[in-house]
């Protein structure tokens, strides 16, 4: 199994750089994990649109799916795919999206997507992929977490998520935790998202076999974020380098 980095800043973009998005590929089969602003260009630069298995959404803030509404646009009128691309989501969200979409919203979404709903405890297949979700804390969504195991191993993701005990059962013994970390020890911490120490402390408790820190806010420097996380997990860890791919073994 692959990941590709498309965005990992958390929140809003830095100059140069997108949102949080990634893509996952094995055995010819990829998922769009997250699609933020930024992200729909730089998956092109991988794959064309119409080699896209799924998409697959966190939570409905605009840093995790503002650019599957740029999807959207490319394959309705640009012809760049064919309709009933999977778009696997929390509830709620694709009233959010359908709102942003010029014409009839709903209904132009549902004629190019087949979404479904995704719930806490939900297993899913997706080609090679075998999915399970998990609800995460966050403020004023639902927000999922992704257990995605491919090929003997095991990708967890958090999406956006407050320390919590469901953020452990997410990374247990995953080859690779891709965590939030969007602040530091000398930001002003909140509930609904986590410190890259706090992101370390949960990656330990899981027993995962490395972390890898993303949705850092731009103005930090992720090499202190890996460095506070590192004081607390044994494992590699290292900051999401967006454009990098990394292979994830069992």
């Amino acid at each position: 199994m692959e990941l590709t980095v498309l965005g990992s800043s958390g929140t809003w973009p830095g100059p140069g750089r997108a949102t949080c998005g990634y893509l996952v590929s094995h055995d010819g089969a990829h998922l769009w994990l997250d699609a933020g602003s930024g992200t729909f260009a730089r998956l092109q630069e991988r794959i064309r649109v119409d080699q896209m298995t799924a998409i697959v959404i966190s939570h409905g803030h605009p840093d995790h799916f503002s650019d599957m509404l740029m999807c959207f646009y490319a394959r309705r009128y640009g012809g760049l795919g064919e309709p009933g691309l999977p778009v696997y989501s929390p509830a709620g969200f694709t009233d959010k999206a359908a709102l942003l979409v010029a014409e009839e919203g709903m209904k132009v979404l549902y004629e190019d997507f087949a979404f479904t709903v995704v719930r806490d405890g939900d297993e899913f297949t997706v080609g090679p992929f075998s999915i399970r979700a998990i609800e995460m804390v966050h403020v004023g969504v639902e927000a999922l977490g992704y257990r995605i195991e491919a090929g003997g191993a095991t990708l967890a993701y958090s999406g956006d998520a407050g320390p919590s005990a469901t953020l452990v059962e997410v990374a247990r013994d995953a080859d690779l935790f891709l965590c939030e970390a969007t602040y530091q020890d000398a930001s002003t911490l909140f509930p609904f998202h986590l410190s890259a120490r706090q992101a370390g402390e949960h990656a330990t408790k899981a027993g995962a076999k490395r972390l890898m820190l993303t949705h850092i806010v731009p103005t930090l420097d992720p090499m202190v974020s890996v460095a506070e996380a590192s004081e607390v997990f044994d494992g590699p860890v290292s900051a999401a380098d967006e454009g990098s791919v990394v292979e994830i073994v069992a």
